[in-house]
């Protein structure tokens, strides 16, 4: 999903990210405080409808089952926080999962009665699931495993 949303607008991605852009202003008291919509510049507003554009889009690519997970948050950001807890799970039990797959990687051998395909098609499974953890190797080491 990274992917998609950075190619539709890199913009997006970093107020997935950081959450979004409010604008605000200075009260009389020298309070930080949020501005009336009507009040808003063209670049604030601009910036305020990624967060929309970023939820919409998220809305459109996830499923039913996980949209009901998210329909209730408001923003962007939150979504994504959400979406990431639910898939990679809290940094103890990704910790644990990124720890389960190098064992898998280290320990990887071609089983008896399995062909070239499905070896590969497993070592690729085993990949890209530490790829997505933020678990990468070279593809020179890569080459020497299999």
């Amino acid at each position: 999903m990274r992917i998609f949303l950075k190619s539709i607008d890199y913009n997006i991605w970093k107020i997935i990210l950081n959450g979004p852009d409010v604008p605000t202003k200075q009260n009389a008291d020298g309070e930080v405080v949020k501005k009336e919509d009507n009040e808003w510049t063209e670049e604030e507003k601009k910036k305020v409808e990624l967060n929309s554009k970023a939820i919409n889009l998220m809305h459109c690519a996830i499923s039913f089952e996980e949209y009901r997970k998210v329909s209730k948050c408001k923003t962007a950001k939150e979504i994504w926080d959400k979406l990431r807890l639910n898939h990679e799970g809290t940094k103890q039990v990704r910790e644990t999962r990124i720890d389960m797959l190098m064992k898998e990687y280290e320990m990887f051998n071609m089983k008896e009665e399995e062909s070239i395909d499905q070896m590969f098609e497993r070592f690729s499974i085993i990949i890209n699931n530490l790829d997505a953890m933020g678990k990468s190797y070279s593809e020179e080491t890569l080459v020497r495993k299999t």
